[in-house]
């Protein structure tokens, strides 16, 4: 299987269970919503015009918008780029972009930007049913390109490692974008509940865990630390999401 159909392997199960909680938007998706706007974005990327091993800049924090954005760029068979400037057929962002930084046909952007197309008009009636067997799918620095075979290995590693179950819920109090990307593809393949925390503090990270009964907290270490001491909820350091593709 590539990356991103372990990723949404648990959608049919699962239908309309939770898959991420997003605090600063207050915007839930569920399984079958993950993969349904991950399938349609598919087929609105290819409908302006995204061929295979294009790249496409993701300029997203980290939030509900971020795991649909890379995987669709992936299912249409693109290369998904984590930055915010450099050239490519199309950027999907967030709120803004530098136009002197960025050199691309076509602009999405999640919240009203002007000069950009929303995000939704990618969401049409057309999907992509089957995604590329193989290929490049994601760059952190837009030089070192990874595959979906290294980011399917790399992802079932992940799993021995940080092991969720579809009861568990999941606080994502990490620190950038790479790691929280790691972590909802950990959680969405093993079927648990992704609560995306903003700004993470200790306080704010308790509240949330006790609002959302999470089972398990991420975090960077000095967090993770002072976390520990709630029998109910496993504290984990964000290292252990540290994989071979950031060496």
């Amino acid at each position: 299987m590539t990356w991103t159909e372990l990723v949404m392997g648990s959608a049919p199960m699962l239908g309309e269970s939770p898959a991420v909680s997003d605090v600063r938007t207050g915007e839930l998706l569920s399984y079958a919503a993950f993969a349904r706007r991950v399938t349609h974005a598919a087929a609105g990327l290819r409908r302006f015009g995204l061929r295979y091993g294009d790249r496409v800049l993701v300029n997203l924090p980290l939030g509900a918008a971020l795991p649909v954005a890379v995987h669709a760029v992936a299912w249409a068979g693109g290369v998904a780029v984590l930055a915010a400037s450099g050239k490519a057929r199309m950027m999907i962002t967030h709120r803004g972009y530098d136009t002197s930084e960025v050199e691309v046909q076509h602009v999405f952007a999640v919240e009203p930007v002007p000069g950009a197309l929303p995000f939704s008009e990618l969401l049409g009636d057309a999907t992509v049913e089957f995604g590329p067997l193989a290929g490049p799918a994601l760059t952190l620095d837009g030089f070192r390109v990874f595959d979906h075979d290294e980011l399917a290995t790399d992802l079932r590693k992940l799993t021995s490692r940080v092991v969720l179950g579809k009861d568990d819920v999941v606080l994502a109090a990490v620190s950038d974008v790479f790691k929280g990307l790691r972590l909802l593809d950990v959680a969405l393949m093993s079927g648990a509940h992704v609560v995306i925390a903003h700004e993470p503090t200790l306080v704010g990270c308790r509240v949330l865990a006790h609002e959302h009964r999470a089972t398990m907290v991420v975090a960077p270490y000095e967090l993770a630390k002072r976390l520990l001491g709630d029998p109910t909820l496993r504290v984990v350091d964000e290292r252990a999401l540290v994989s071979s593709l950031t060496r």
